[in-house]
Order: structure tokens, then sequence, then C-alpha cells
């Protein structure tokens, strides 16, 4: 089995296609977006009521507050509408500003306007997303 290093895990972790889009994302969201890896964590578990749940990977504020959840898919699994709502069912517990869903080749972002999730138009660096404006 091959496998493939978690900077977030600290350890090596099975390199399933889903896995690739995770740590591909996880790069990006450190490198391109500015996102320190310390407020990263993957594979978060949380409840909602009774059934349980588990995050990609959740962005924490500087207040150690979640910001941001990005919901992972293989490559070849369409971002439909039902994956946002996957998304957005975590929120219910995590109330983020934020959420994201990619699958590697295409990565969507919304941001919380009032009671709903807009599309951005880009995705923001860490800093404005600590700090709107």
């Amino acid at each position: 089995m091959e496998l493939i290093w978690d900077p977030l895990r600290k350890r090596e972790v099975a390199a399933t296609p889903e896995e690739r889009v995770r740590q591909w994302f996880i790069r990006e969201l450190r490198d391109t977006f500015g996102v320190p890896e310390h407020l990263m964590r993957s594979e978060v578990s949380f409840r909602f009521g009774a059934k349980p749940y588990r995050a990609d990977i959740l962005v924490y504020d500087r207040n150690a507050a979640p910001l941001l959840v990005v919901e992972c898919k293989r490559p070849e699994v369409a971002l439909s509408p039902a994956v946002l709502e996957q998304a957005m069912r975590y929120n219910s517990v995590l109330s983020v500003r934020f959420l994201a869903v990619t699958n590697g080749k295409m990565t969507y972002l919304y941001r919380l306007e009032g009671e709903r999730f807009v599309p951005c138009e880009r995705f923001p660096g860490y800093e404005e997303m600590v700090c709107p404006r």
C-alpha cells in the first residue's frame, strides 16, 4: 500500500485518491493562501446530535475558533449540491465563516453572509479571511 505524509496528523496515511486531494489542498492552504500549518487539522471528528461526522480539513482563526471547513472528494466525484450540503451540515456544529469543497480539479469557496453561504469569486488569503474588510 502506498503511503503519503500528512503534516497535520504527523504521520503517513494510505494514499487513497481522496487523501491525495486532501494533502494537495493542505499544501495549497499553507503555501498559496498563507494558512499557518499549526492552525489546520485534518480528519476532525465531531457529533451533530447522535450522528458522528468527520471534517476533511478544518482551519482555525488565531483564537482557535473554526474559520473554514473543507470537504475533499476524489477527483472523479462531481462537486454536486449534495457535496455542498454535506459541508453545510458540518457548519451546524462548527459555525465557520467559510466553506470549501474540492475534488482536486475544481474548488469552490463559500462565505457566510447573514444566514446563508454565498459563492466567493476568489479564494482569499488567510489574513483576509481572519480580518474581513
